[in-house]
């Protein structure tokens, strides 16, 4: 009995996921990549209490940390990602690209702090614990909180 119920729990929680309006995001480059050229997508799925943020790019630097977190809308301008909104830090995360300067990220943030987001940000980070070393090298405006109908409304 209890083998049946743990097998079924993963599915019942996936059930109860919602994807975000919008999601699949595509990020887009920003001054600070330079002469890279990265593409990718930011995927939002919603859940009562969390939103799982799996996060996709190719074109960055090989072996190298970055830090990718959701902002609120700032004042320097009327795009998202030229706004420079203060990051939300509960929904900050860290990943390392892999030999071809592949970036691959999945976390799951709290909904509360994640709703409030007007932008998705990829900086290239100094070190392991992801300390920003740039402005961003990919940037993807988001409107998780349009019309949401489904869980947690």
């Amino acid at each position: 009995m209890n083998k049946l119920l743990l097998s079924a729990l993963p599915l019942a929680l996936a059930s109860c996921a919602v994807m975000l309006p919008g999601s699949p995001y595509m990020l887009g480059k920003q001054p600070a990549a330079g002469d890279l050229m990265p593409m990718g997508t930011v995927k939002a799925t919603d859940s009562s209490t969390m939103v799982m943020t799996e996060t996709k790019v190719m074109g960055l630097k090989p072996n190298q940390y970055y830090v990718a977190h959701y902002h609120v809308m700032g004042r320097a301008s009327t795009d998202p990602c030229s706004s420079a909104g203060a990051p939300i830090m509960s929904t900050k995360m860290v990943g390392m690209t892999d030999a071809s300067g592949m970036l691959s990220i999945t976390a799951s943030t709290p909904r509360d702090d994640t709703m409030q987001a007007a932008y998705y940000n990829i900086h290239t980070a100094s070190d392991a614990a992801g300390t920003p070393a740039d402005g961003g090298v990919a940037c993807t405006a988001v409107k998780l909180n349009a019309n949401m109908g489904g869980v947690g409304q």
